[in-house]
């Protein structure tokens, strides 16, 4: 039986994570007399009030237990939105208020940045993001920072666990679909675990720092202009990952962007895999669904795409 967190739950642990997010900001020296909640989905997000720095807590993880794993994941983003930031890339900046590093508190691992004033009249252009996102991975090519692990946002870890630990969730997925799943993924899984057999398999296809969790989608429209938003899944990859099961018509926005600044278009086989590993993500998230019961609202129609697709995605390995 799957039990999922009740209304008050979750209420309790978002007030513990703004809690522990304004006793850190003073800790850290930043006057807090007025948080406010900005967003409270997979992480609360704190605008610690009048100090110019919004906190960011995750709250809905794989492995809550690890923060180790998860600060090692956040001074990835601290480093690499840091030098883009000092590069005259937009993007949303860690604080220089405080040290750039995660900090711990209570249970939880945050990380700060610099507050911005959101355009709220402006409705996001997702098509226009994705062309975007060309110059993004054009500035990304020369990040000459610590080694990111291959392909570390697809998380198989968490796929793999998750496919192990949906027996526990008949009411998520039923048997025939977990099956599907779970044959997929040996199929694909040697392909995420290990650069080599990726680069064997596409070759010539280059692998370069990437944003890693859907750039179109977290760009953010603050007042002065448009900003890339939330590396926390930044990571070594194909271009490919970053598009993943967006569809045509940001695929195209994205090689005019592309053609603009002298990269290569995206690689359909690259897609089709990028695309089937990532159905196999949405698959392995339904395990967070007990965690934050309203994401199976945005899981769902996704889970109906993917059966409708073929057998991972058409990939032939």
């Amino acid at each position: 039986m799957t039990t999922f967190l009740t209304p008050q739950q979750r209420a309790d642990r978002t007030a513990a994570a703004v809690e522990a997010a304004v006793t850190a900001g003073r800790d850290l020296g930043l006057t807090v007399t007025g948080p406010t909640v900005l967003h409270d989905v997979f992480s609360v997000v704190v605008h610690l009030a009048p100090s110019p720095v919004v906190a960011r807590v995750p709250t809905v993880l794989p492995r809550p237990g690890d923060l180790a794993a998860l600060a090692r994941r956040q001074r990835d983003e601290l480093d690499v939105t840091r030098w883009l930031a000092d590069q005259g890339v937009p993007v949303i900046a860690p604080s220089p208020l405080v040290p750039r590093e995660p900090v711990r508190r209570d249970g939880f691992s945050m990380t700060f940045w610099t507050f911005v004033e959101q355009a709220r009249d402006r409705e996001p252009d997702y098509v226009a993001n994705a062309e975007s996102v060309a110059g993004l991975h054009a500035a990304l090519r020369a990040y000459p920072g610590r080694r990111l692990e291959f392909l570390s946002a697809a998380d198989p870890r968490f796929i793999a666990d998750g496919l192990a630990l949906l027996d526990r969730h008949p009411s998520l997925i039923g048997a025939a679909e977990l099956d599907r799943a779970r044959r997929e993924w040996r199929l694909l899984e040697p392909l995420v675990r290990s650069r080599g057999a990726f680069e064997a398999r596409f070759p010539g296809v280059g692998l370069q720092p990437v944003h890693g969790d859907c750039p179109p989608a977290n760009i953010v429209n603050a007042v002065d202009g448009d900003l890339y938003a939330d590396f926390e899944l930044v990571t070594l990859g194909p271009v490919e990952w970053d598009l993943a099961a967006l569809g045509p018509e940001h695929e195209a926005a994205y090689n005019r962007g592309a053609r603009r600044n002298g990269m290569r278009p995206l690689n359909e086989e690259v897609l089709a895999f990028v695309n089937a590993l990532g159905m196999l993500r949405i698959i392995a998230a339904l395990t967070l669904v007990p965690q934050l019961p309203e994401l199976m609202g945005y899981l769902e129609p996704a889970v109906d795409r993917w059966r409708a697709t073929p057998f991972a995605g058409g990939v032939n390995v």
